[in-house]
């Protein structure tokens, strides 16, 4: 009898005991939120007719396969887009970056700034480039630094190389000084 209550305490302690977090188990066993690849200091050339057209430099990147396979840049991601004679057009750079690779769309976010050639420098907190139809846009705020004036709205709607923009609503403008330059 003795032995008996003793099993029993024994293996209702056991089995008290032995209890797993059913969130850490999850995570370990749960195989679809692990990357497929994970790449550090990574640079991607993308090219039409053996002409560089954009040159993508990250991080790291980590390559997600689900229903649509995307790639995550946690670290940050800097973009070059070139014209056809191989020249920079434009230059972005984000904190935060995804490529959704199935549909051509990426989404930059998180201190956002796209310069273009002739020195014009939009900032955002998220941008989205339309790899097809080579435009990008945001309903967010806006700040477009030009030569001359500084403009403040509300979305942006604008071809890949970011020479001509439509400011959805526009919140302001500033005039730049000559002497503000310096």
């Amino acid at each position: 009898m003795y032995r008996s209550i003793l099993l029993l305490t024994f293996f209702t302690f056991l089995f008290v005991s032995c209890k797993n977090n059913i969130d850490t188990v999850n995570m370990i066993t749960a195989k679809d939120t692990a990357p497929v690849q994970t790449s550090k200091d990574v640079e991607i050339v993308y090219s039409d007719s053996a002409k560089m057209k954009v040159k993508l430099i990250a991080p790291l990147l980590e390559r997600f396969v689900k229903d649509t396979s995307y790639v995550i840049f946690r670290q940050g991601v800097h973009v070059f887009f070139y014209d056809d004679k191989e020249k920079v057009k434009t230059e972005l750079t984000a904190k935060y970056g995804i490529r959704y690779e199935g549909v051509g769309r990426m989404e930059a976010k998180n201190d956002v700034v796209l310069v273009n050639e002739k020195g014009e420098k939009l900032n955002t907190e998220h941008l989205t480039w339309d790899e097809q139809k080579k435009l990008i846009y945001t309903d967010a705020f806006v700040k477009i630094t030009t030569l001359d004036k500084i403009i403040y709205g509300d979305g942006l709607e604008s071809n890949q190389d970011f020479s001509r923009y439509k400011i959805k609503n526009i919140k302001g403008e500033l005039g730049i000084k000559e002497e503000d330059k310096k």
